[in-house]
């Protein structure tokens, strides 16, 4: 711990920091909680940012704190209390760069202030749902004005042409000589690509717009208070420009599918349309104000785009022999892909009643405002 000693000391904390110890199980970034020895010292988190993954650490870091910033001055505005655990607060370097990271040994590290009394919960259920929804939603209406200019900090992250051409190469390839196994899923999987590709080609026409999005939308990215209300948005490392669909859609990927992604029991594979109208509901709430309508008209084709684009990735993996997400046995990502293609065809068949229920949302939401 005294390395960690030695980094907690490069920032300008307040208080003496007199225990380090590890914090949460994230699987990304090594995390640390530092306590310190003054009663009225905050506590502060430590966190190695994973530079493999992220790999402009800086532009990671402006976006950061170029969005917490325009969090803090709106929640300012609006004469909110306690904006301290409202919002992430980054901790600059004592060298007066304004730097709110550090490189020690190839390593890079940053410190935040600890918001005590807080929560996560990892329950997906109507009721987180519609909270989860209402709270993404909340954060990109308030980022919607926001005057600087963020990187992509994974870039193409989220984009289908590009998962589509790394399919294609894979084809080509066939590096492990299982494509003629899969050759049917290749085919099930390109007769949507037209219409699953549609967001790229409507954003290079100019009649989609990419807005700020957190795009790593789960119930366990939010902090919540003793009383179980929500206090702010977390995990911020994937905050970057993309369509709205990336918070919407992901969200819906995990959350309304009745199993887990890489279960093999593809009959019990369904879309659970309880969580997708409690997510929509709390989602609109907080952000028809600032959605086109091309945005809103998409929504289901954002449900369906997820899963489609994880069967994607899956099947690009295996083909590939497996070099990219972690496997356990030889056809872990086969039954990925064939799950995820389960819930693309279950979220196609309700994608009739999704329409109608988010129609009737937005009727609502338009009487109420009269």
């Amino acid at each position: 711990m005294e390395n960690l000693q030695n980094i907690i000391a490069l920032f300008d904390i307040e208080g003496t920091p007199v225990e380090i110890s590890p914090l949460g199980n994230g699987l990304i970034n090594d995390t640390y909680i530092v306590k310190t020895a003054e009663p009225e010292a905050p506590s502060y988190v430590l966190q190695r940012i994973n530079h493999n993954i992220f790999t402009n650490v800086d532009g990671l870091q402006n976006n950061i704190v170029a969005v917490t910033n325009h969090l803090r001055k709106k929640l300012a505005e609006e004469g909110a209390d306690d904006i301290d655990r409202r919002v992430l607060t980054f901790i600059p370097l004592k060298d007066g760069s304004g730097k709110t990271y550090t490189c020690l040994d190839g390593n890079y590290w940053r410190v935040s202030r600890f918001i005590p009394d807080a929560f996560t919960f990892d329950t997906v259920d109507a009721h987180y749902s519609r909270m989860a929804g209402e709270a993404f939603g909340n954060f990109q209406a308030q980022l919607v004005d926001i005057p600087d200019t963020l990187v992509e900090t994974i870039p193409d992250f989220h984009n289908m042409e590009f998962r589509l051409k790394q399919l294609d190469d894979a084809i080509k390839a066939n590096a492990a000589g299982r494509l003629a196994e899969v050759q049917p899923i290749v085919d099930d999987l390109l007769r949507r690509s037209e219409y699953m590709t549609q967001a790229e080609r409507l954003f290079r026409d100019k009649k989609l717009p990419k807005r700020v999005c957190h795009c790593d939308t789960k119930v366990n990215n939010m902090m919540f208070d003793a009383d179980g209300n929500v206090l702010c948005v977390i995990d911020l490392d994937t905050v970057m420009p993309s369509f709205i669909f990336s918070d919407y859609g992901d969200f819906l990927r995990t959350a309304a599918n009745t199993e887990a992604e890489d279960s093999p029991e593809l009959d019990k594979v369904e879309f659970r349309m309880d969580i997708f109208k409690a997510f929509t509901e709390g989602y609109l709430k907080s952000a028809a104000g600032f959605l086109t309508d091309t945005e809103i008209s998409l929504l289901p084709y954002a449900a369906a785009l997820f899963p489609y684009m994880q069967a994607v990735r899956f099947l690009t993996d295996y083909i590939n022999g497996d070099t990219y997400y972690k496997t356990t046995y030889p056809e872990h990502n086969l039954v990925r892909t064939r799950n995820q293609v389960r819930l693309l065809e279950s979220i196609e068949k309700n994608m009739p009643e999704m329409t109608r229920f988010i129609d009737a949302k937005m009727a609502e939401i338009a009487n109420s405002s009269k």
